[in-house]
């Protein structure tokens, strides 16, 4: 008997050769067979030798929204347009993001349904880490710049790669059969143009070096007051935990194209997940993420627990030997796992944590696993988040300080990232290492988890380290451009 793995390939190559009559065809058999009133059809081709990020600029659409899920050596996704999506607010918002997604994903008339694991159909989830906006932030800062607390979006166009093959995949109403041979039509013509030999650009060239102008107040001169206020309560007994975050806002020269810095950060940080979430060419949240909040994979499911953080020129030894940093590292596996517990999984971990470097970085990392069969990722993720390592313990009262402390809207920062498919799989990024660019300004946010035991100097140092994850690549540190230290107030 062939193995999937086999048939996956032989269908590959059986559609690369195909004659464009022939796939209609079966398109429109397909649609004939299944359709629905209002169904969304939906059809995958192969690729071969794609890269989605440095090909995500040719996937035009008519909405501007892009996407990049950059996993490689893993998965690497590359998404543009909407042609469903759901913004909205609330503490119900995990729920009702389920609900669009199931309901969304239901509606799909697949013509490509023994496509790969790849090439399945996602919807694509971006979160802000509060459920509502703070009244006082939203009213000092203009309505371009409010997160929605859920966006969901259904993509236009998905082009997608897992080692060497590639797939291509198309979204669109289908009310009769000329709109299914349209959206085919649109499907081959994209596929010719992606494969043309002019298709791949190397992204490193796409834009010169970043200019920044320059101020004189840096980030930490509004930091610190509030990084002793948030020592005080930990070492007092207030909290167990408080991650309190910093914001480093940059007014550039000129708009910010994300790409070329994505594909830097793909050789710097390789062991995180490189994201892009892009609402307009002048709104772009983006980010190379080390923390796993969830993955589900057929019925297994797997969290990441990250805190404990030291640069590279530290010992990996000194940190796993380190009383503060150990016990703020299990506070946080403690926490996960409990939330597991309520949800009714048997989560399993190992006893000691590993360490886990990224770029300059290395931290005390756990992987947290359970069967997970039954249970819908986004319910799983609602009860998980925040983590310890974003927020703090206990979690309410850790919020409430948090809005109180740090003198800006979090938005997406530390809030989930990532996607859903068509077979119930989904896997979510904590959005940390990460920058929010809005036309000619540039907010970096990093944070310090503090416990009883915590220094300022340390909490400081930590938190430039986590800044200059996405400062370096910018280069906003040489060559005499400087880069602005601008804090929110």
């Amino acid at each position: 008997m062939s193995s999937p793995r086999r048939m996956q390939a032989a269908s590959a190559s059986s559609l690369d050769a195909a004659r464009f009559p022939d796939v209609l065809a079966a398109a429109l058999r397909i649609w004939e067979r299944q359709r629905v009133d209002d169904g969304v059809f939906s059809m995958a081709l192969p690729l071969q030798g794609v890269d989605p990020l440095e090909q995500l600029p040719l996937l035009e659409a008519t909405h501007p929204f892009r996407f990049l899920w950059d996993g490689a050596p893993g998965l690497c996704l590359a998404a543009s347009g909407r042609c469903h999506h759901l913004d909205l607010a609330g503490p119900k918002r995990f729920e009702l993001a389920q609900r669009f997604s199931d309901a969304t994903l239901a509606r799909l008339i697949d013509a490509s349904p023994h496509a790969p694991a790849q090439a399945r159909s996602r919807v694509l989830l971006a979160f802000s880490f509060f459920s509502h906006p703070n009244e006082q932030q939203r009213q000092a800062q203009p309505p371009a710049d409010t997160t929605p607390a859920v966006q969901a979006v259904l993509p236009r166009w998905q082009l997608s790669r897992h080692g060497r093959q590639g797939w291509l995949r198309i979204h669109g109403l289908a009310h009769q059969s000329g709109d299914v041979r349209d959206l085919v039509e649109t499907l081959w013509a994209m596929h010719q143009r992606l494969q043309a030999p002019t298709a791949n650009a190397n992204p490193q060239h796409w834009q010169g070096p970043i200019g920044a102008v320059t101020t004189n107040v840096p980030w930490q001169q509004c930091y610190a007051p509030a990084l002793e206020q948030g020592i005080e309560l930990v070492n007092r007994g207030d909290l167990h935990k408080l991650v309190l975050a910093v914001r480093q806002s940059i007014a550039l020269r000129d708009t910010l194209n994300p790409l070329p810095l994505l594909a830097r950060l793909r050789h710097e940080q390789a062991g995180s997940c490189r994201f892009l979430w892009q609402r307009s060419a002048a709104d772009a949240f983006f980010g190379a993420s080390p923390e796993r909040l969830l993955s589900l994979r057929g019925g297994q499911l797997r969290s990441d627990a990250l805190a404990g953080t030291a640069g590279q020129g530290d010992s990996g030894e000194a940190l796993l030997q380190s009383d503060k940093d150990r016990r703020e590292h299990e506070l946080v596996v403690q926490a996960i796992t409990e939330h597991l517990q309520q949800q009714g999984l048997s989560p399993r971990r190992p006893r000691r944590p590993q360490l886990a470097r990224h770029g300059h970085l290395v931290h005390l990392h756990t992987p947290i696993t359970a069967a997970a069969s039954g249970h819908q990722p986004l319910t799983l993720s609602g009860a998980l988040h925040p983590t310890p390592a974003v927020a703090g313990l206990p979690r309410r009262e850790a919020m409430t300080w948090l809005r109180s402390l740090e003198p800006f809207e979090r938005g997406g920062y530390a809030a989930p990232v990532g996607w859903i498919d068509s077979a119930g799989d989904a896997e979510l990024r904590v959005a940390i290492r990460c920058g929010h660019a809005r036309g000619h300004r540039l907010d970096l946010t990093a944070g310090a988890g503090l416990v009883r035991g915590s220094l300022a100097e340390k909490e400081l140092q930590e938190v430039a380290l986590k800044l200059a994850v996405l400062a370096d690549q910018l280069d906003l540190r040489s060559g005499g451009r400087q880069r602005t230290q601008t804090p929110v107030h």
